[in-house]
């Protein structure tokens, strides 16, 4: 990894950037719920609709698996677990730091920008009952399944090298809950792609302020 910048110069880059993503989702949120709103509407609901013309007996319990694996207590349940088996294992607190401040800082994004850029569900019927009507944006589901098992993908390339030929399958896990969450309804394409970015961004951002102290040969 390369060299890891000072504990106070890091926490100032984690501080800020968190700040400034937020502020990005925000800003685009407020964007397609206003400004755009007019022009990202139509072809967005078109989206939706074309998933629910494919809704079948046999794709319906895969809609639920999908968004199963995006549950906030399922996938930040089975990263916290990885964590600890890495801390565990490389007898360093490093991991539980990391995978703590991934999922504090997707939960936050995720409580101000839901409530601050208010959007209705998708004009199809929704498939995953008791949702907050106006919680449409970003997806909470997909940007739990990025982080989440993303967050693994990257234990495991910096601790257990050994498994870089497989580990990147667990990367479907968010393509497949992002699918099930337009499948079901609950979503437009834009908020779960927003999901997909911002919890990238901040998976990039930690493992260049955290992941980065580890030493080289800790992943051997």
């Amino acid at each position: 990894m390369s060299r890891a910048p000072r504990p106070a110069a890091a926490a100032g880059i984690v501080v800020v950037s968190w700040a400034a993503i937020l502020g990005v989702v925000v800003g685009f949120g407020w964007l397609i719920t206003h400004q755009l709103k007019s022009s990202v509407n139509p072809w967005d609901n078109d989206v939706s609709r074309w998933f629910a013309d494919q809704r079948s007996s046999t794709l319906n319990p895969l809609g639920d698996i999908g968004t199963f694996f995006g549950e906030t207590m399922v996938g930040w349940g089975v990263a916290a677990l990885a964590a600890v088996v890495f801390c565990v294992w490389r007898r360093t607190w490093l991991p539980a730091l990391f995978m703590g401040l991934v999922a504090a800082g997707i939960g936050g994004l995720y409580a101000i920008t839901t409530s601050i850029d208010t959007r209705q569900r998708p004009p199809v019927k929704i498939l995953d009952p008791g949702l907050v009507p106006d919680h449409s944006f970003p997806s909470g589901h997909v940007a739990t399944a990025v982080a989440a098992y993303g967050g693994i993908v990257l234990l495991s390339l910096v601790y257990a090298r050994a498994s870089r030929r497989w580990v990147w399958l667990l990367l479907v896990l968010p393509v497949f809950v992002l699918l099930a969450r337009l499948y079901q309804g609950a979503h437009h394409l834009t908020d779960v792609l927003t999901s997909v970015v911002y919890a990238s961004v901040w998976l990039l951002v930690l493992s260049r302020t955290v992941l980065s102290r580890v030493p080289v040969s800790s992943g051997r």
